[in-house]
This record gives C-alpha cells, structure tokens and sequence, in this order.
C-alpha cells in the first residue's frame, strides 16, 4: 500500500495526525505513571488538598487510614487504566492505522470520545479537578487534529464487515477477549454511574467503616473528591473495553499486537487487582469481577496464540 507522499519530516508533523495520536498516546502512559507515583506514596496532588482543605495525614487519623488508602486504591486503578490506553493507542497508530487499516482509526475515535467525554461526569458530583481539566484542554485539541489528519492522509484499505467474526471457529477464538471487553466497558460504566450517583457500594462502606453521612461531617467536600476518582476511574475501563472489543474483533494476531496487548493487560489488572492487598481491601465479592476478568483476558490471550498465525509468530 502507498501512503500519499509527505514533504519530510516537517510535512510529516503538520501533515500527518500519527506524531499528534502518538504524543496523546505517549502523555496517557505518563499520566498513568505519575498518578500510580503519587498514589504509591499515599500523597495528595496541591489542588486536592486545597479543595479539602486536609492534608493526607490529617485524614489518616480517621479510620486507621482507611480513606487515605481508599482513594488510593481508586487513583492506582485509574494509572494502571491510563497506562493500559495509552500503549493500546501508541499500537494503533504505529501498526494498523499505519497499515490502513481504517477499524483502528474508529476504535481510537470511540474509545478517546469516550474518554474525554468522561470528564463530563464531575457535574453529577460537583468537583471540577482543575490539573484534570488542563490536561482534558491540552490532549483533546492533540487527538482530534490527529484523527481529522489521519483521516485525510492514510490511504485506506478495503475492509471485511466486523460481523465476519462471527463464525464458530473465530468465536472459539475470539470469544474470551470479546466476553472481557463487554465486561470492562459495562463494569466501567457502572463504577462511573456509582461514582456520579452514590458513590459508594455496600462492600466500600464496609472496609472505609464509615457511612457517606459521617464523611460529610467530617469534611463536606471529602465524598464529591472520591467521586471524581470513581468516576474517572471508571471512564477509563470503559475506554480500555472499547479498545479490547475492537482488537478482538478485528485485528490480526502478529508479535506487535501479543506484544501490546499483553503490556496493556499487566498494567490495567495487575494494579485494579494488585493494590487491594496493599491496603487490606479483600472483599471476595468486590474483587471477583476484576480476578475473573483478568482469567478471562489471560485464558482470550492464550486461545488467541494458539491460532495458527499466533504459532507461527511464537515461533519466529
């Protein structure tokens, strides 16, 4: 396939929305791995604590540290999500839509639509995150000039309907990654629905030891913080289901792809799974969507390889 012809490297970045894409996916996993920084020493970004108006410490005091390490355990899974997205969409701008294949521009459209539409939530809880809304003004120029370039430039492929998956022997395939990422963006909507609405689960009530009501006497602005966390949190899985549905739908099974996915795969469930031992969160039941989540990704992952393209590139 022949891409239509650049001016060099300066065309390339005017040009050409891949630099733009990759830098969007590029600031996501930087993003990730700042927020599980901060949340792996237990501190609080400058905003949040004048928003609150308690430092970290002082709410350590309450609960044996129980809402310190709540929040925690949210912002945790949320770096893990971002970094997750964000080595999905470096893959889909390096790889498939390089490739023209158009699939991956739509999936990197649904899911980043997804995404930046989420941040939308914090008027169902009331804490607009100002270092979360800068970051929404930086990145969101960034991706939708990447996709309107990219559109224009990539000389796309003619495609097969998604429904072509749908045999028996590609749902044999396919089907666990399918089953995971329906999983992901349903749970994903839930946690954001919960964390604009209620905020807390019965299961959360239990560990924290302290209702919504006793948060509010403490600090009225303790639960709208929380919220914000959920809820993005939550906006985030639905973006990695989003991504995780189209590749299994769609993409062929080569050594970038295993490669991606995998990374993508330890970084979202290795930290939504990992960080409840670290703060003594063990709820069978609040972790049994993410274990077998992750069962189902892992057993997806395994069956996907043992095609016979998965073979041959195992083998090389």
């Amino acid at each position: 396939m022949q891409h239509r012809a650049s001016p060099g490297l300066i065309g390339l970045l005017i040009f050409d929305g891949r630099p733009l894409l990759s830098a969007v996916g590029f600031g996501l996993v930087v993003a990730g791995g700042f927020a599980l920084f901060i949340a792996g020493r237990g501190e609080l970004l400058p905003h949040d604590i004048a928003y609150l108006g308690l430092t970290p410490q002082a709410l350590c005091e309450l609960n044996e540290c129980r809402i310190v390490h709540f929040m925690m355990h949210d912002r945790v899974s949320f770096g893990g999500s971002l970094i997750a997205i964000g080595v999905m969409y470096l893959w889909l701008v390096a790889g498939p839509i390089a490739s023209g294949q158009r699939w991956a521009w739509s999936v990197l459209a649904a899911s980043g639509g997804i995404g930046f539409l989420s941040f939308l939530a914090y008027l169902g809880y009331g804490y607009l995150d100002t270092w979360h809304g800068v970051a929404t003004a930086a990145l969101a120029p960034a991706f939708l000039g990447g996709l309107f370039l990219t559109d224009r430039r990539i000389a796309w492929l003619p495609e097969k309907p998604w429904t072509a998956c749908f045999t028996q022997r590609e749902l044999l395939r396919r089907g666990l990654l399918l089953a995971t990422a329906v999983g992901m963006f349903s749970g994903g909507a839930t946690i954001t629905i919960v964390g604009m609405t209620a905020v807390f689960v019965p299961e959360d009530i239990a560990y924290l030891g302290i209702g919504r009501a006793e948060m509010n006497a403490v600090n009225p602005r303790l639960v709208p913080l929380i919220a914000h966390d959920r809820a993005g949190f939550g906006g985030a899985v639905c973006c990695c289901g989003t991504i995780l549905g189209g590749f299994a739908l769609r993409t062929n099974w080569d050594r970038a792809a295993r490669q991606a996915v995998a990374v993508a795969g330890i970084a979202g469930f290795a930290t939504a799974i990992g960080v409840h031992p670290w703060i003594g969160y063990m709820d069978a039941f609040h972790l049994s969507p993410a274990v077998l989540g992750a069962v189902a990704f892992a057993g997806g992952y395994w069956r996907m390889s043992l095609s016979p393209l998965g073979r041959e590139e195992l083998l090389r």
